[in-house]
């Protein structure tokens, strides 16, 4: 697929999954069609671009040149003449720009619903949160809409929302990823990350962002620090899906090494309970007393109450996290990394709205402590739980960003599939995939280049036929499965459905159910209906 192709195709999609709280300003197509066709000329030229064609959405307080930043404030907005340091880079490696996207605003919160643009609901599920404040980027990309997504953290804002939305989430070491041409929400430990979907997407596009540096790698086997007590109470199921991801990693190989992360939970319990809060009062303290009509309840009250602080609990606070940093980074050095869930719960938007600052304040215990700390982190999906994902987060020392990357690729032993009729979420045989350790991976399209047809089985079946012309986009849910259960999976495939290699709307192919193209002789054409839900809603 062309990279004109792709753009048309994410618009496409934009329109059809009909979530515009995502987006605080999108682009009109045109603009990124113009840019894509320049695009191609550069390519043709010989430059080389490592994120060609690639779609990018960005945080609506990050600059893009040409578009408001607004921090999820439209009074506040003012209009950069040029793009933030990351965009640029984005941009210089080949990657095309979509919009800027919604965020729990002044980035103050970690819930997604803290906006005058909406709440951004959960990609998978939208009674729940989509978590935040990176909560646009992450669903763009969740939804199959971004291929990449820029968010910033500063308490866990590029991890939780890529956990609950089932997609990686890089959140570097302070000062790797520069932080010019982004509105504060505390300068000091700001950083800026990377929504991908898988972790070597992620890692290429850090890779193009990055300051130079030569980081540190370690030679397997991997020492992978598990805590002996997490510290608190997980939602239903979701303790017992940690254990399982731990486990996933001893098996391929890891040794896993029972660490005390009393340090870490108490550094994180700092962020918000001491005086370093009072760094977002310095960022937009004085634009909130001006005009408080304007500012999220929430965000004001928390904003507002660092005002008060007195500046001695700073450097009593300082003294007591320099204290905690010297037994976490012992920790560290025994370890090369710490193993632990991304959050501890995934609360609905009902939830958030009856009690959001409770809530939001438990989402953190695991996330706020890391830039404090300048360590790095990696969320990762590790699965779903009541239908819904659950992802864990690698911790490591300063600079260990490419070690991180190579711990998560430590359990590459599943495949992917993509299936477009009775086994999506919801339908009859979706069992298969579920019995068979299936994890759901995303919502999206196929490239515009199928038929779909209704076929005369029992249950009810679509097939999916690759046309020679005329084809269009076809709805399609990407899984993943453990080899051994694919192998089973595939057993089991009836005629005259087989497993091919589909293609999707970003270009890549994976696995998935096609048809015999005899089997479609006389069979009902349903592409109009855009998939086999809409055929089944007609």
């Amino acid at each position: 697929m062309s990279v004109l192709e792709r753009v048309r195709a994410a618009y496409h999609r934009i329109a059809r999954v009909d979530r515009p709280e995502i987006w605080i300003d999108l682009r009109p197509e045109d603009e990124v069609l113009a840019d894509a066709e320049k695009l191609d000329a550069r390519r043709a030229a010989g430059e080389l671009l490592p994120l060609y064609g690639k779609l990018a959405a960005i945080k609506g307080n990050i600059d893009v040149a040409g578009l408001p930043t607004t921090a999820a404030c439209p009074e506040y907005a003012y209009l950069p003449d040029e793009d933030a340091p990351v965009v640029a880079r984005l941009r210089a490696a080949g990657a095309l720009i979509l919009g800027t996207t919604n965020l729990d605003q002044f980035a103050t919160g970690l819930v997604g619903t803290r906006s005058p643009y909406g709440a951004v609901r959960n990609a998978i599920d939208p009674a729940y949160v989509s978590g935040g404040s990176s909560s646009g980027s992450a669903v763009a990309v969740a939804l199959g809409i971004a291929d990449l997504a820029l968010g910033t953290d500063t308490a866990g804002s590029g991890r939780v929302p890529a956990a609950f939305n089932g997609i990686v989430g890089l959140k570097p070491t302070r000062g790797l990823l520069p932080t010019t041409g982004v509105v504060p929400a505390c300068a000091s430990i700001d950083c800026v990350t990377v929504f991908a979907r898988t972790v070597d997407e992620a890692s290429t596009a850090f890779a193009c962002l990055s300051e130079p540096r030569d980081l540190p790698v370690v030679h397997r086997p991997f020492r992978i620090g598990v805590p002996a007590s997490l510290g608190g109470p997980l939602q239903d199921g979701w303790a017992e899906a940690f254990s399982a991801a731990a486990e996933s990693f001893r098996e391929a190989g890891a040794e896993l090494v029972p660490v005390d992360i009393s340090a870490f939970l108490a550094a994180a319990r700092l962020l918000y309970e001491g005086a370093f809060v009072a760094e977002r009062y310095s960022a937009v303290g004085e634009f909130v007393d001006a005009r408080p009509d304007v500012v999220d309840p929430a965000v004001r009250r928390i904003i507002g109450a660092a005002k008060d602080i007195p500046a001695h609990r700073l450097f009593t606070d300082l003294a007591t996290l320099d204290g905690l940093s010297r037994q976490t980074s012992a920790i560290l050095s025994t370890v090369d990394c710490v193993l632990l869930p991304t959050t501890t719960e995934h609360p609905t938007i009902a939830e958030v709205e009856a009690d959001p600052l409770g809530v939001n304040a438990r989402l953190g215990r695991f996330t706020n402590s890391t830039n404090l700390l300048g360590l790095s982190s990696l969320a990762v999906p590790a699965g779903t739980v009541g239908g819904l994902p659950f992802g864990v987060m690698l911790v490591g020392a300063a600079y260990a960003d490419r070690i991180l990357a190579d711990v998560a690729r430590l359990v590459p032993r599943r495949t992917r599939i993509a299936v477009v009729g009775a086994h999506l979420r919801g339908q009859p045989l979706n069992h298969e995939l579920t019995s068979r350790g299936g994890r759901f991976v995303s919502a999206g399209p196929t490239a515009a280049e199928y038929r779909l047809y209704a076929l005369d089985t029992v249950p009810p079946k679509p097939g999916l036929v690759r046309a020679a012309s005329g084809g269009e986009p076809i709805e399609a849910e990407v899984w993943d499965l453990p080899l051994a259960g694919f192998g089973e999976f595939v057993a089991g495939v009836p005629a005259p459905l087989a497993i091919g290699k589909v293609r999707l709307a970003d270009g890549s192919e994976v696995s998935g159910f096609v048809c015999e193209p005899m089997a479609v002789e006389g069979a009902e054409d349903i592409t109009g209906y855009g998939g086999w839900v809409g055929y089944l809603g007609r």
